[in-house]
């Protein structure tokens, strides 16, 4: 049996546990993924400031770390089933098909044309990041078709009418 705690001792206030998110959703598959493409992105974005290579590439990893974490508070706070005017798995599925693109050809522009280590190490940083993204635009096309599949057969005999 758990002893009962002190009644002097004080819970954590609750607006700092208002800013991190649900512990379900970091155990969720899609918590885990975009909280890796955060990390990855910021980790990115760190090498490329410190390398020769700061003036070609750091835009890049800033907005999808920007938009990653985003995304990540967004699902955190369930922002996707209270605005339902936006299709928010077309929106997540076009952000990661970009950013796998575009981890990839900057990785490979890192990596071949800079001799620094800081380049060298965010093109590393970026090959990781391109197989993340991929993983997680796999999954989230799966559910956009299994989403779009089960749309268009709960009412056939809406398209005919039309």
């Amino acid at each position: 049996m758990e002893e009962p705690e002190p009644a002097g001792a004080a819970a954590p206030p609750p607006g700092l546990r208002s800013l991190l998110p649900p512990r379900e959703f970091l155990c969720s598959r899609k918590g885990q993924l975009l909280l890796a493409e955060s990390v990855l992105s910021f980790i990115i974005f760190i090498c490329y400031i410190a390398s020769l290579a700061a003036s070609s590439f750091m835009t890049a990893p800033l907005l999808e770390f920007l938009l990653a974490l985003f995304l990540f508070f967004a699902y955190a706070s369930k922002l996707n089933e209270k605005f339902k005017g936006l299709h928010w798995p077309l929106m997540d599925f076009l952000r990661c098909v970009s950013a796998a693109i575009i981890y990839f050809a900057i990785s490979i522009a890192a990596v071949s044309k800079y001799n620094d280590g800081a380049s060298k190490a965010a093109g590393v940083f970026g090959f990781i990041a391109t197989i993340v993204y991929a993983i997680d635009f796999y999954i989230t096309f799966n559910d956009l078709v299994t989403f779009l599949k089960q749309g268009s057969s709960d009412s056939p005999e809406g398209h005919k009418s039309e």
